[in-house]
């Protein structure tokens, strides 16, 4: 029998300095992006938002993403004559928002936009201004796609509620709703009719998934209002609710990064590249040469978030914090998962599962060692204990993830 162990630690070996060489010349994988944001796309969750325009749907990419109004205008790309997607992030995208323009307004025949967007999307969220009665455009689609897809969960946002607000008044302290959407406490009268009105309008909406109302105002700062996204907890909270786990998992990890900008924005970066990592397991030995090009980009979009760059001193630092003897048990560990994907049925089912979840845990792990490792490595530190602790609990939490079922919620394209 072959001993095929010392064949695949020799090629493992060749793969790492492969990586090493692909981070130290990001030009020469410059063709590869394009292909690793096309696989992390095709993994997305898509956000349906449905709404008139000025109706607050970049204010609510905004406060997801923490992009400006200016990354986002700019990152719209068409997917038909009125409909555009925005990608989350752009290099790996985990969240796709799909921007259906034109409801409301005359001359415009949405069949088109509708038809693409039903087929495209996971989670619909209708986007309303609160002191806006007509909402039909709005009102027609939801109930067109609920009485086809009934078991859609659907979120209203109920947006710019200062406009109800009396002259020179701030939002209440205290965010004066329940989980669904209702006042707990006496609000201003024209704002109380306006989200009352807005709940009537969706009675009778066919189907029994999910209609949860979120009453938000997400401003500028420069508007004057605090906080400025106003309500943000609870949108969070509806959206855990109804969407799948993939963007469940991306806003956990937002949210318990909250008090550090950098690690908040490196964590969607992480996962995305991590599913395009585990896409590159489908065909056999793909893996050994898509991966190690894959955790490149993405160390290098992690050490653009941080300020750091990658140079031979500050790769040597990393890699000495998990150990050669570390390393390579864990590349041949990864080989010989490729290997089994070859063996007849076993390959196939199986074996091709694990190495996929394997790819997606090692590279989330190696993203959130990297992030670890990059925050100390700016103020010139180095905790080589703290880097491979950070390693290990990324891998438990990423194998967990893999594990979970697709869907949170009851929605998603079907």
């Amino acid at each position: 029998m072959i001993d095929w162990l010392p064949h695949w630690r020799s090629l493992i070996a060749r793969r790492w300095n492969e990586l090493w060489t692909a981070v130290m010349n990001p030009a020469a994988g410059h063709r590869e992006a394009e292909a690793i944001a096309g696989s992390a796309r095709e993994n997305a969750t898509v956000v349906w938002l449905v709404g008139k325009v000025q109706s607050g749907k970049t204010s609510i990419v905004r406060a997801l993403t923490g992009c400006t109004d200016a990354e986002i205008g700019t990152g719209y790309a068409p997917c038909t004559r009125s409909s555009r997607v925005f990608d989350f992030p752009p290099e790996a995208p985990v969240i796709r928002f799909l921007d259906t323009r034109g409801l409301g307004e005359a001359q415009y025949d949405p069949t088109e936009d509708l038809a693409f967007a039903e087929q495209q999307s996971h989670l619909l969220v209708a986007v309303m201004k609160a002191l806006d009665p007509q909402q039909d455009a709005i009102i027609s689609v939801v109930r067109d796609v609920r009485s086809r897809r009934p078991n859609w969960p659907v979120i209203v946002a109920q947006t710019s509620l200062h406009e109800g607000y009396p002259p020179g008044a701030d939002h209440p302290p205290d965010y004066p709703f329940d989980s669904d959407g209702k006042p707990t406490a006496p609000l201003p009268a024209e704002l109380a009719r306006g989200l009352a009105y807005q709940r009537s309008l969706f009675e009778g909406i066919p189907g029994n998934g999910l209609i949860s109302f979120v009453p938000i105002d997400f401003t500028q700062p420069e508007d004057g209002y605090r906080p400025v996204n106003y309500g943000f907890e609870t949108f969070v909270s509806a959206l855990r609710v109804a969407a799948p786990a993939g963007l469940v998992a991306v806003l956990e990890g937002m949210e318990a990064a909250s008090n550090d900008a950098r690690s908040k924005r490196a964590h969607p970066h992480v996962i995305g590249y991590a599913t395009a990592a585990a896409a590159a397991d489908v065909v056999p030995l793909a893996g050994l040469v898509a991966v190690p090009g894959v955790q490149a980009k993405m160390l290098h979009s992690l050490a653009a978030i941080y300020g750091v760059a990658w140079d031979r001193r500050t790769l040597g630092e990393f890699a000495s914090c998990f150990g050669t003897g570390a390393i390579l048990r864990a590349a041949s560990q990864l080989g010989i998962r490729q290997l089994v994907k070859l063996i007849p049925v076993y390959g196939q089912t199986a074996g091709a599962v694990a190495a996929s979840a394997a790819s997606f845990a090692t590279t989330f792990a190696l993203g959130k060692a990297a992030c670890y490792f990059l925050a100390r490595r700016r103020k010139g530190e180095v905790d080589v204990s703290g880097v491979a602790a950070a390693y290990s609990a990324a891998l438990a939490e990423a194998f967990k993830m893999s594990r979970q079922p697709e869907a949170a919620g009851q929605g998603g394209a079907q």
